[in-house]
């Protein structure tokens, strides 16, 4: 039986994994807070970047031997209630093991989020703080419109900004060794 988004069943006040693994596949869909939220196809520029972006971190990722970069989607599972698809992750060798047939089960070392309209909420926010309380080491939030990339890492167990770059400069990983990244390659 497929899930009907916007239709829970009697008495139930949330959704789980379960109710999203019976969504049919390629569902554009995201399980957040318990929710269903649809996630429109991605506009050509946000595309772009995302598809600039992730050739620099895999290819160097690749090279260097250091694990996997994979983008969106590809279902990312943190807890019951919260199942996400990021544009980009990045998991590193020692932590390949959370790689499942059909989901990761846990948090990546790295996630990137690129805002658009229908997301930018939940990405600045919601997916922000199951981020940090999961684990995710290193949190990149790029954003296409006013072209700036923002790295928050994890320390003590809650997110600092670590590096803010808009229009030119150069963001530098601290989960990924010696990945630097000149923004104005990527927009």
């Amino acid at each position: 039986m497929n899930v009907v988004p916007g239709e829970l069943a009697a008495g139930r006040q949330r959704y789980t994994y379960e109710d999203y693994c019976r969504l049919p596949e390629g569902s554009p869909y995201q399980l957040i807070g318990g929710e269903l939220v649809m996630t429109p196809s991605p506009t050509p520029y946000h595309q772009m970047v995302s598809m600039k972006l992730e050739l620099k971190m895999a290819g160097y990722v690749l090279e260097k031997g250091l694990g996997i970069v994979l983008d969106a989607p590809v279902d990312v599972y943190l807890e019951e209630t919260e199942t996400y698809q990021p544009d980009i992750i990045y998991i590193s060798n020692e932590r390949l093991s959370i790689i499942e047939e059909k989901r990761i089960n846990g948090a990546p070392d790295l996630v990137v989020e690129i805002l658009s309209p229908g997301t930018g909420y939940y990405d600045l926010r919601t997916k922000y703080k199951v981020y940090e309380k999961s684990g995710v080491r290193e949190y990149w939030i790029v954003d296409p419109h006013s072209k700036s990339v923002q790295v928050f890492c994890l320390k003590g167990g809650k997110y600092a900004l670590d590096q803010e770059v808009e229009q030119q400069g150069e963001v530098q990983s601290r989960v990924i060794p010696g990945l630097v990244i000149k923004v104005e390659c990527i927009f």
